[in-house]
């Protein structure tokens, strides 16, 4: 893989450097994964976790809100009731209604 880098232009090299430091990200990413799941694989061997191992919290995965209510123009647009209202909610309270006129 030999390329005359000296008949390059200065954009040409640059976009190269660019591609360098991406592939070396990626290759130092990917050896830490494969790393990651050798060890893993050990603890499991072993009878442990590796979050038992190494004294690591283990994380649990939440599942997605359920939906409380629903947009009355269009009641395929919902919202759970969670983080910020959306601008149809937001318009309904402010022409009047209730937010339980808009629960589902």
């Amino acid at each position: 893989m030999a390329a005359d880098i000296n008949n390059f232009s200065l954009k040409e090299l640059k976009e190269l450097q660019s591609q360098v430091a991406k592939a070396i990200a990626n290759f130092e990413d990917r050896k830490k994964k494969e790393a990651l799941a050798e060890i893993e694989e050990f603890a499991r061997a072993k009878g442990f976790s590796l979050a038992e191992l190494t004294g690591a919290p283990v994380t649990r995965k939440r599942s997605p809100a359920v939906a409380k209510y629903a947009n009355p123009a269009d009641a395929a647009d919902t919202w759970s009731g969670r983080g910020r209202k959306p601008r149809w909610f937001a318009a309904a309270l402010a022409a009047g209604k209730h937010p339980d006129d808009m629960s589902i």
